[in-house]
């Protein structure tokens, strides 16, 4: 039996999880956030609960792509300062899905999407402003701890249960000034260890199985382009008409799944 006859699921089906994973790839590498698009189609092809879990190790595959294209770039001070609060997020995402059922999981990603659309819309309108951000070398302040805690807490419990922390952290990264390769490098490290940590607890709530893992097999083969075509891309792509499109296929796909 083969995987497409395990999910149900027809030709046009496994293509579009097929270039959601290539889009999975390409964010990676290219544009953060714009797997939020990928999201939305594997909540749209899948059950949605079931979504989350085939769709971790499919963005596992592209971290580990990440990292090692802009494994020098991280910015490690950062990344401790934000675990410990999204490890209280992914606990709380947790709990949630325990008690959520696949109605609710996909009401909720929608709302998430929707969410994460507006936030970046107000990361690009707030990254106009002519203001200086906060250094991302030295200590922090305690409005700086606060706003690391109150980022992390928030991109944990999003990409537990939908796994749509990308725009949560691109804003907390932003706004704390990092340049175009310190953004890459250290979202890099963040999500690797991040989406790994979770494995466990996925697999605990029956999202990763053996039929998952299968499906998976097939569609990480399509991430490698995407991140290879991310990587070319990166210093060539004019990035606002691009965001503008994500943004809109992130709002269409919101609303399809609300409407679900």
């Amino acid at each position: 039996m083969d995987t497409m006859t395990l999910w149900h699921m027809t030709g046009w089906g496994f293509a579009a999880l097929a270039f959601a994973a290539l889009l999975v790839g390409f964010s990676k590498t290219a544009v953060s956030g714009a797997n939020t698009v990928s999201l939305a189609i594997f909540a749209a092809v899948l059950p949605a609960r079931a979504s989350t879990g085939v769709l971790l190790p499919v963005l596992i595959a592209g971290d580990v792509l990440a990292v090692l294209t802009y494994r020098r770039h991280a910015h490690w001070p950062t990344l401790w300062r934000l675990f410990p609060a999204v490890a209280a997020g992914v606990v709380v995402g947790t709990l949630f899905l325990v008690w959520a059922d696949d109605a609710v999981v996909r009401t909720s990603i929608g709302a998430i999407l929707l969410l994460m659309a507006a936030v970046t819309v107000w990361r690009r309108r707030t990254a106009d402003a002519d203001r200086e951000p906060e250094p991302v070398t030295g200590r922090a302040g305690r409005a700086g701890r606060v706003k690391a805690r109150s980022y992390g807490v928030l991109g944990g419990f999003t990409t537990m249960v939908a796994n749509a922390g990308g725009p949560v952290m691109s804003l907390y990264l932003l706004s704390a000034g990092f340049r175009k390769l310190g953004f890459l490098g250290t979202s890099a490290f963040f999500f690797l260890i991040v989406n790994v940590s979770k494995l466990p607890f996925s697999a605990g709530l029956g999202l990763i199985d053996g039929r998952s893992l299968l499906l998976d097999a097939a569609l990480a083969v399509f991430v490698v382009p995407g991140a290879l075509l991310g990587k070319w891309a990166v210093t060539r792509i004019n990035q606002r008409p691009f965001e503008q499109l994500v943004i809109a296929a992130t709002v269409v796909g919101g609303v399809q799944l609300l409407l679900h």
